[in-house]
């Protein structure tokens, strides 16, 4: 695969697969809005899961979870604030912000990653 969105879209096929052994429930792939994307969104019990994928071939370019920096994680928090909005939760939703990190073959899942 050469191509990124192939190769992005493919990977976080194989986290929502993890997580939904791990017992997650997956409610949206790629949910997208004004403020950028979100990879998954998922419930794990009473909490509404945000979740970002990343996945490095190897450590060249260091682990792939060093990629979720501090921009991409507000990015994401205005992405959640939105999707909240948007499906109707209420402001006292109990949420989280997970990043499922993807080496290789080898995937780890980073609960309440920020």
């Amino acid at each position: 695969m050469t191509n990124k969105r192939a190769i992005g879209s493919h990977y976080e096929a194989k986290a929502a697969e993890f997580l939904k052994k791990q017992g997650y429930e997956i409610l949206d792939c790629n949910y997208q809005d004004r403020y950028g994307e979100i990879d998954l969104v998922a419930k794990d019990g009473d909490y509404l899961v945000f979740v970002e994928v990343k996945y490095r071939s190897n450590l060249k370019n260091g682990y792939p979870e060093e990629a979720v920096t501090d921009k991409k994680q507000q990015k994401i928090r205005h992405g959640a604030r939105y999707y909240l909005y948007r499906h109707d939760y209420s402001e006292d939703t109990p949420c989280r912000f997970d990043v499922v990190s993807i080496l290789g073959e080898e995937i780890r899942l980073v609960c309440n990653a920020f």
